[in-house]
Parts: C-alpha cells; structure tokens; sequence
C-alpha cells in the first residue's frame, strides 16, 4: 500500500508563521492603536508563550516626559521571559492635538481624550494579538510615567493587580477638599467615578524615588502655567516629599504602600527598574499562588 504523500505547507502559511515569529515574538515594532492611531506602542513578547503551561501576564511601562518608551520595554525583556509576561510600552506623542503640550496624558484628561481608556483599548489589543486575557495587569511608570500610574490607580483600580509609581513630579492626593488634579472633590463630575477606595485597597502598590531626586525646577507650578491650580505646589517642594504626601495619603485611605527611598539615586527611572521587578516579581509569585486578593 502506497504511504500518502507528505503535504507540504503552503508557502503563504510558512511566510505568516515567519512573521509572526519575526514581528510578534520578541521587541516587537511599533504598533499604531486601532482604535485612535495618534497613540501607538511596543512590546516584548517571550519567544517561549506557546510552550509556557500557563498562561502570560501583562506588565505595562509607562513612559515619562522624555517619551523613552522602547527602553523601558527592553528594560524589562529579560523580566517578561523570564516571569512568563508580556511587556506593553505606549507612547503618548507630544502635543497630539497641535498645542506643543508634554504633559496631557500625567493628568488623565487632554481635550476629549482620556488617557486611561486609551491603554485599556491598548491592552485589549494586545489580548486579542495574542489570544490571551488580561482583566488585570501591572503598571509601572516613573516621572511622567508616575503620574500616569497613580492616578490610573484611582480611576481604574479594578485592571490592576500590582502599581508601581517612581518619582511623580506632581501627585493627586486621595482629598475630598481639593478639585482635580490636586485632589479628588470633583473627580466623578470629570470622570464619572468617584474614588474606589475599596478596590484601590487590593491592589498591591510601590512607590519608589531616589533620595537624591532633588531638582525642582521643572515641578514647582507657577501662576500661568499649563497646569497651575490653587494649592498645586502643598503635597511639597522635592519629589521625595511629594511622594511621601502620597503615601500618607493613600495609607490614611487605608492602601497599603511599599515606599523604596534609594539612597544616592538621582531622578533615573532606569536604575529603579530591577526594583520594580523584584516587587512585581514577588506579587506575580503570590498572585500564582492564589494569594494576592486582587487576583
């Protein structure tokens, strides 16, 4: 009896599959957001995801100021392989509607733009890319990227399950008394939710800054300014106090904070990384294991 005959790939199946493993395994190229193509980002994807029991993580990077977004991807390449993740990094374009304006994704709102549903599309994205499901992730952003993660925080506490905020050079403290961005007294009138104190609880929090972060030239609000307010510069002068008015902020919500003080370290988001891994690292493990309640 005659063997049936090999069946050979067809050659546009064996090219899909090279792309894949080109384009979507790996640091990925940037990728536009379908669902508003002035945002787009990068991942990392483990080459492994296919052969792993279980199933990915997601950890978003959040860039700062400076918009160094592929380097904070790259920055934890090494931890998505190893940790079973796969890593998100957007970008927030300067000035996305003409204006020259750096700092509309930090406070959430810019024009009829909310940034915050822009990286929930953002994840859904990349669950449907790679048929996963990511009902929570981490988030760690420093500088700009700590104000994005924060407040993030209070407006979406039910994605996350652990959030790492470094060195914010303006914070929103959890204050009834005080409008947005300062406080949070007319938060569900911008938003439509109010702070969710319960479920921001849940969510396992770091907030990290080097004792040498010092310079305050570019966080000191002044009258005229973009972002000037009443009360803009009272949480404190440096980004170690500001940072400290958050966490007692949060602590007094009840929200639970690790606060890494990095002795002799400057405002350099990049040295923070590896302990920012340690402590997904040890959330993920905990969170596998059952343990974590956000989970």
């Amino acid at each position: 009896m005659t063997a049936p005959a090999a069946v050979n790939p067809k050659p546009e199946d064996e090219a899909a599959a090279r792309g894949k493993a080109l384009y979507d395994l790996g640091p990925t190229p940037v990728i536009a957001c379908r669902q508003d193509p002035r945002f787009s980002y990068c991942l990392y994807a483990p080459s492994t995801l296919a052969e792993r029991g279980e199933p990915p993580e997601l950890v978003v990077a959040m860039h700062g100021t400076g918009r160094g977004f592929t380097g904070y991807r790259d920055a934890f390449a090494e931890f998505g392989r190893w940790n079973n993740c796969i890593i998100l990094a957007p970008l927030f374009p300067i000035g996305v509607l003409g204006d020259d304006n750096r700092d509309g994704f930090k406070y959430m709102r810019e024009g009829n733009i909310r940034y915050d549903q822009v990286l929930l599309a953002m994840v859904e994205e990349v669950a449907q890319r790679y048929r996963a499901k990511f009902d929570r992730f981490g988030l760690f952003g420093y500088s700009g990227g700590g104000h994005f993660t924060h407040r993030f925080l209070m407006l979406q506490p039910q994605r996350l399950w652990a959030a790492s905020i470094g060195a914010p050079g303006s914070v929103t403290l959890l204050d009834p008394t005080r409008d947005w961005w300062v406080g949070t007294r007319n938060m569900a009138e911008l938003f439509g939710t109010a702070p969710d104190l319960e479920a921001m609880r849940q969510v396992p929090v770091q907030m990290i800054v080097g004792a040498a972060d010092l310079e305050t030239w570019e966080i000191t609000h002044q009258p005229g300014g973009r972002n000037w307010m009443p009360d803009a510069n009272h949480a404190g002068a440096t980004r170690p106090e500001r940072l400290a008015s958050l966490r007692k902020s949060f602590e007094a919500a009840g929200v639970s904070v690790q606060f890494d003080l990095v002795p002799n370290m400057a405002h350099d988001g990049l040295r923070a990384v590896p302990r920012v891994q340690d402590f997904f690292a040890d959330i993920l493990a905990r969170r596998r294991r059952g343990g974590v309640k956000a989970a």
